[in-house]
């Protein structure tokens, strides 16, 4: 088994690890290392929590971050679409334009419910 085509890879990862790895370890073996009361405390916002950690979550948090992905998700289909249009052809750009239609729709619905107005 002939494992020359893969060197680029393995070299790729190998280089990879290394700039993620050697960073982190010449900071740990370089760095100062002064630790006091106040680098060890618990850290959450600037301030002591003083409140449980279950507490309730206002629910336009969780609609904003659903909406970001869904449009996020939907816009990185665009990318693929736009390097293989030449060979897909027209029934390729119809259908992604049927695509992004129903993207707007959704969009103009999510706008008019209020959804992406912050108070």
């Amino acid at each position: 088994m002939d494992l020359q085509p893969y060197l680029p890879v393995i070299l790729f990862i190998l280089v990879g690890a290394a700039v993620g790895v050697a960073p982190q370890l010449i900071g740990f073996l370089l760095g100062p290392n002064r630790p006091d009361t106040a680098k060890n405390s618990p850290y959450e916002c600037g301030f002591e929590a003083f409140e449980d950690a279950r507490m309730k979550f206002d629910v336009r948090y969780y609609l904003v971050a659903i909406l970001f992905i869904l449009f996020d998700l939907e816009i990185a289909f665009l990318f693929p679409w736009a390097l293989s249009l030449h060979e897909i052809g027209a029934s390729g750009f119809w259908a992604m334009m049927i695509f992004l239609g129903i993207l707007v729709v959704g969009f103009v619905y999510e706008w008019k419910k209020g959804a992406l107005d912050w108070e």
